[in-house]
């Protein structure tokens, strides 16, 4: 059984979660992790959290436990 994932104009079609993840996941532009879940977005600018968004400049940034 395959699904399909529709993302900026472009279909995707997967097997399993694990590969969709692996290939949609944005990185984090500071450690380069893949964002699964919870990550922040500065300016068009993808962080797995604060801590990599203000280790590249980016201010006003507060991780929420």
């Amino acid at each position: 059984m395959t699904f399909e994932v529709h993302a900026q104009g472009a279909v995707h079609v997967f097997d399993c979660f694990a590969c969709a993840i692996h290939r949609m996941a944005p990185l984090c532009e500071h450690c380069r992790v893949q964002i699964i879940g919870q990550g922040v977005e500065v300016e068009g600018h993808w962080y797995c959290g604060g801590h990599c968004a203000r280790a590249e400049g980016r201010v006003g940034i507060v991780d929420r436990v």
